[in-house]
């Protein structure tokens, strides 16, 4: 069951179907879009899902959002380029992000506070130049906001040796844990130390490549980035 991309921008969810409807805690699943596009913005790396020659592969990329679209960094010469047909190669794209380690008196109640972005669709190599160079732009200030400006835009020769896939988001869902851990009332008394560790990601000082010119000052796009 697959829907348009126009469904999901009329009314502000994504729909539901077969394949974003869980078997497992469906209170825990949400598809408004707004929810999903924030995931999708604040992770860095996805984990797309494809099959090549009858065998199942799932791959790290960098991506970003454009509107709709999410756009996935590549190779031209990749496995995965050279597979996509005319019509578009079948895709299950995941973005997840751990917020807290769940520590409960039983074993069986221990658990991940996180929120998991799943993503169904086709994706499609960009061969139109002007999205192309669009997609690698917001590419490079998905990672650090205000780089494009501060750096090389590719050559015709990277360019050809770069690819990029766009999935449009027209199926996803989003589901997500937060709060303590929800031990059985029996166990309440039992004398283990429950609660939730909370888990961020936090970018270090920056680190100056060893040929960079002592007289290139740190930028402010870079000094002002420690967290996403």
């Amino acid at each position: 069951m697959t829907t348009s991309e126009g469904a999901a921008r009329r009314d502000g969810e994504f729909p539901v179907t077969t394949r974003t409807t869980p078997s497992r805690r469906r209170d825990r699943v949400r598809h408004e879009v707004t929810p999903v596009h924030a995931v999708l913005d604040e992770a860095l790396v996805c984990h797309l899902g494809f099959v090549v020659d009858g065998e199942p592969v799932v791959l790290p990329f960098l991506h970003t959002r454009l509107g709709e679209n999410l756009y996935l960094h590549t190779s031209s010469g990749s496995r995965l380029t050279r597979s996509v047909p005319p019509e578009g190669l079948p895709v299950c794209l995941t973005v997840t992000l751990l917020d807290g380690l769940v520590l409960a008196r039983s074993q069986f109640h221990h658990s991940l506070n996180y929120r998991s972005v799943v993503v169904h669709g086709r994706a499609h190599r960009v061969e139109d130049p002007e999205e192309l160079v669009a997609a690698l732009t917001a590419l490079v200030e998905h990672v650090v906001p205000g780089r494009s400006a501060a750096s090389r835009p590719g050559s015709a020769r990277e360019l050809a040796a770069t690819a990029v896939l766009r999935v449009p988001l027209a199926e996803a869902s989003l589901k997500a844990r937060s709060g303590p851990p929800a031990d059985d009332p029996a166990d309440a008394d039992l004398p283990y130390w429950a609660g939730v560790v909370p888990v961020s990601t936090v970018l270090g000082p920056p680190e100056p490549a060893p040929d960079l010119d002592p007289a290139v000052p740190l930028p402010d796009h870079v000094a002002g980035y420690r967290s996403r």
